[in-house]
């Protein structure tokens, strides 16, 4: 709580004054408690972002173990066919040795998330709703599961606008009497769901053909930019999933205000 920690006298008395008085007036702020079901989900989707954190950590180190050779040769360490290629280059000693550890470390993480991936999608498949977000264009069972694990209880939000902000997809606006000024979005919250929607949001627009948001999309983009448009789109497919949650139905646009 901001007011304690920020004050002059840091003593234990004196945050209980603090908190005691934040009580009276009925101002202590509250934390939401996520269901085990939810932990658990959360869990998984967390726990595969890590792996595949760690697994680019160590493509990375190959491109500069390669560079600091002066081998220039697009090679991808996350293929089968860019692994078979790096281990018929000749480099010399200990970096040969370094190389083969980091390849095979990125095959070991490899399997871990293929492992991680058939849990997530039975995850996802047994729950009613990431079932629903599944009946989205361009969400996946990982994204379902992701979105679904990071909002948590969709009754705990008061409207769309409420989940929006949550997200950090809500415009930043700035009024200063009679100007108005619409900034960029507040990236505030969960950094891996707004980027999953952004991605949804792409797969729903250019691949998947979804009418609803390609009409919005097609009618912003005329008049920004495509990068503003796309991360509108995924704004407005958030507000869907909102709608979808609250009301527990299947994705149908038309019947979606937004």
């Amino acid at each position: 709580i901001n007011q304690i920690a920020d004050t002059d006298k840091k003593t234990d008395r004196v945050d209980a004054k603090e908190l005691a008085r934040m009580l009276r007036l009925n101002s202590v702020p509250e934390s939401y408690v996520p269901t085990e079901e939810v932990r658990e989900a959360r869990a998984l989707v967390r726990g595969r972002q890590t792996l595949v954190e760690n697994r680019t950590k160590y493509a990375n180190k190959i491109h500069g173990l390669l560079s600091d050779h002066g081998i220039t040769e697009d090679v991808k360490p996350l293929t089968v066919e860019g692994r078979e290629s790096l281990r018929g280059l000749s480099i010399p000693m200990p970096f040969d040795t370094l190389l083969e550890s980091y390849l095979n470390l990125i095959e070991s993480l490899t399997e871990e998330i293929q492992k991680l991936d058939e849990t997530i999608e039975e995850c996802a498949g047994s729950l009613k709703e990431t079932q629903l977000l599944m009946t989205i264009p361009g969400v996946s069972y990982y994204t379902a599961l992701t979105i679904y694990a990071e909002l948590g209880g969709i009754d705990r939000f008061d409207g769309d606008k409420e989940v929006v902000s949550y997200v950090g997809l809500n415009p930043v606006i700035r009024e200063s009497g009679d100007s108005r000024i619409e900034g960029g979005i507040s990236k505030r919250g969960s950094g891996r769901v707004r980027w999953l929607l952004v991605q949804a949001a792409n797969t729903a627009v250019h691949t998947s053909n979804d009418e609803y948001l390609s009409r919005f999309y097609d009618r912003l983009a005329s008049r920004k930019n495509s990068q503003k448009a796309i991360v509108a789109a995924a704004r407005k497919m958030l507000v869907s999933i909102y709608h979808m949650l609250d009301r527990g139905e299947a994705y149908d646009p038309p019947g979606v205000t937004a």
